[in-house]
């Protein structure tokens, strides 16, 4: 294998680019690695990592990029570097025709839009607090995309927004809908009187898609960073959130979501809650529902809590019979019967973290034994998270998977990878996947990864099995993607496709039973 790293000097370009242009030297055919990356401490340890760390990159500053490849041949190399220096310079004449200027501060992004009062950082985490400190200090509200945020940074920013009155959402937090305006990955919902507060990204996304499919509206959606709930956090921007929807006017219901809270702050946030007087939902992924109290409504799954907040928001009384498969049966006993006698494993690659623990969760409450990266459970974590065991979920967005690459939301080729990888296993039965859309996300989720399906079914039916691949989709008919269009690609291949995360992880719970009767 030959390689080449060249080094741009002060040739800054956004990471959302930057991916993308790393994504279109992957796919150049005897390319094996490659990355478009800034020369952040960070991005310098990435390519050591990946394999493709020059030494003469010990000199460069932040504002360098840096573009490395490894590939079969000196030609292919050069190919490469020609699809790299033809999107570099597109992008370069597309600033130029729209005269765009592009701060490199938040003082000339104010000088800008000196009216704006919120901002999305992301950055590398070693960089990150600082910048949302000094947001906060200029009276900004602040979205921190950004991950790997020292835990003590966390609360210090969060207490410092407290104080100052001011939304501190992340850091790792994904998704948001403030006044109507999706912010990174986000879905187009209508407006409406239901405001949700999350601890959660693709648990947002799912729980206000769902509000839009029942027909109930969304007033705001606040992210609050996945590690907001923990003890040490205190829960404190949940609690600056549910206080900013109880003063809300177009907010009359109030969702929250999480993953398990530490015990006093669930307390806390449950108070704060009632105190508010508004109708409720509650979601604590992993927690059995409590029952209802006076305008407090627990909900044991994410598709239950859309349809709780719907019926509150339409004041309509809602009584939960649980989530049924009803009129399934014979789908189930067809896949059943195309089978091999080896076939008997589940395994679900996701994208999105949320969704991923809560298939995890109802899977085991059910009594079926799962490993995975997102297991508490020391005895079930994957050793290696590249290697699936028995039934397994995987959250493939976890940091292991995305060293050097984009997210599986944006970049597909690590779930392809997988599926193939997992279809070569004469014991895997049931596939279980998420695709979610939206802004941020990839173009076409299902149409990129429709190939690799097929040829996972193909592989099964040629040792005289079958494969069946249980899928749920994220979003809406409003995104530029088009719930509909993506579904039905999924269906002409023979997926199943369900209405939520919740029954697809039922199916696939279902069809286990039954390949091991």
């Amino acid at each position: 294998m030959e390689k080449k790293v060249v080094v741009l000097e002060n040739a800054y370009y956004d990471s959302a680019f930057l991916m993308l242009v790393s994504k279109a030297l992957k796919q150049v055919v005897g390319i094996e690695e490659a990355a478009c990356v800034m020369a952040t401490e960070a991005n310098l340890d990435i390519l050591k990592d990946i394999g493709l760390f020059d030494p003469r990159t010990r000199r460069t500053t932040p504002n360098d990029m840096i573009i490395a490849v490894e590939g079969e041949s000196e030609e292919v190399l050069d190919h490469a570097f020609r699809v790299a220096d033809d999107m570099l310079h597109k992008r370069r004449r597309r600033i130029e025709e729209q005269g765009e200027y592009r701060p490199v501060s938040l003082d000339g992004a104010l000088r800008i839009l000196p009216e704006a009062n919120l901002v999305i950082i992301s950055v590398p985490g070693i960089y990150a607090a600082r910048e949302a400190r000094k947001a906060l200090q200029r009276g900004l509200h602040v979205m921190l995309f950004s991950d790997h945020v020292a835990l003590e940074d966390e609360v210090e920013l969060k207490e410092l927004a407290r104080r100052k009155g001011l939304l501190m959402m992340g850091p790792d937090c994904g998704t948001a809908m403030i006044n109507g305006k999706p912010l990174c990955f986000a879905n187009v919902v209508r407006r409406g009187n239901v405001g949700v507060v999350a601890a959660s990204g693709s648990g947002l996304q799912e729980l206000t898609c769902l509000v839009h499919e029942r027909g109930g509206g969304i007033s705001q959606a606040i992210g609050t960073g996945g590690r907001d709930l923990r003890k040490e956090v205190g829960g404190a921007m949940m609690l600056m959130a549910v206080d900013a929807l109880a003063a809300d006017p177009a907010t009359e219901v109030i969702a929250v979501l999480s993953k398990p809270p530490a015990d006093d702050v669930a307390e806390r946030v449950l108070s704060r809650l009632a105190e508010t007087g508004k109708p409720g939902v509650v979601h604590f992924i992993g927690l059995k529902r409590k029952p209802a109290t006076e305008n407090l409504f627990f909900a044991e799954n994410i598709e239950e809590a859309a349809a709780l907040a719907v019926a509150l928001s339409k004041g309509q009384a809602f009584e939960s019979a649980g989530i049924s498969l009803a009129g399934m049966e014979d789908v189930v006993e067809r896949e059943r019967r195309r089978m091999a006698k080896t076939q008997k494993f589940l395994r679900g690659l996701y994208t999105g973290g949320t969704l991923a623990e809560e298939a995890m969760i109802l899977l085991e409450r059910e009594g079926v034994s799962v490993h995975s990266n997102v297991q508490s459970d020391p005895d079930r974590i994957l050793p290696d998270p590249h290697t699936s065991l028995e039934h397994s979920i995987v959250d493939l967005g976890d940091d292991r998977f995305t060293v050097g690459r984009p997210h599986p939301m944006i970049d597909f080729s690590i779930r392809a990878e997988r599926i193939e990888k997992e279809a070569e296993d004469p014991e895997v039965a049931v596939l279980l996947l998420d695709f979610v859309l939206g802004y941020g996300s990839h173009e076409d989720p299902c149409g990129a990864i429709l190939g690799s399906l097929k040829k996972g079914k193909d592989r099964a039916l040629q040792r005289g099995g079958y494969l069946t691949i249980v899928a749920s989709i994220t979003g809406t008919n409003g995104d530029f993607q088009n719930k509909e269009e993506q579904r039905k690609k999924l269906e002409s291949i023979g997926c199943l496709v369900m209405p939520s995360n919740t029954r697809a992880a039922l199916l696939a719970l279902q069809l286990v039973r039954e390949v091991a009767s």
